[in-house]
């Protein structure tokens, strides 16, 4: 794929499913994971760092399950047609994360007793997934540079929601969510040029 593949992977580039001497190419399934991922990042983002009311939450929820959670899972399985095993990771692990989140926000929280501990519950939560994209952050070494900025950007986030969560203070929180803010924002971008390479057969933005 363009942006968010592995070295030597074997993976096509880009562009729409071609068929050539009885073979074909599939399309590259990135955009759509990493469209999942940025605009459901983006809204939950703007809840922790309080541009927008925390009694929006509920409005993420349907796009944390259908577009964040099962579009990015599908584009994880794809991810593995392709021959791409990062992306395959990736895409399939933070799409079962946002379905998680679906389920620990609408059911599992409220089963936590006492309710004291469901900061101590969240904050085990949000690190867990913290030390997982820094172990994917420090695989992307030999990929765009977009990419890198990309996981660098999200582990912070990760890390930052764990303290915020874990000690109560909701100015991590908030930080955490201006860095979620800002790794939404990459993925949007290599989601754009991703495609735009696709549509125009030539690179348009650059990642690095």
């Amino acid at each position: 794929m363009a942006t968010i593949s592995e070295p030597n992977a074997g993976a096509p580039a880009t562009g729409s499913t071609v068929s050539t001497a009885g073979s074909w190419t599939p399309s590259n399934p990135a955009p759509l994971g990493l469209a999942g991922f940025g605009i459901t990042t983006l809204m939950l983002s703007l809840i922790n760092a309080n541009i927008v009311g925390a009694g929006a939450q509920p409005v993420v929820l349907g796009m944390a399950f259908a577009y964040g959670g099962l579009a990015q899972l599908l584009a994880g399985m794809w991810e593995f047609r392709t021959g791409n095993t990062f992306g395959a990771v990736a895409f399939s692990s933070y799409g079962a994360f946002w379905i998680s989140f679906f389920i620990l926000v609408s059911f599992d929280a409220k089963l936590i007793a006492p309710a004291t501990e469901v900061g101590s519950g969240l904050g085990l939560y949000l690190w867990a997934w913290g030390i997982f994209t820094g172990l994917l952050f420090l695989c992307t070494f030999a990929s765009a540079k977009a990419l890198q900025l990309l996981f660098l950007l999200l582990t912070i986030t990760f890390i930052l929601l764990g303290i915020g969560a874990s000690g109560g203070t909701s100015s991590m929180t908030h930080a955490g969510g201006y860095f979620g803010i800002a790794t939404a924002a990459v993925a949007l971008y290599v989601m754009t040029a991703d495609i735009a390479k696709a549509v125009y057969g030539r690179t348009v933005l650059p990642v690095g």
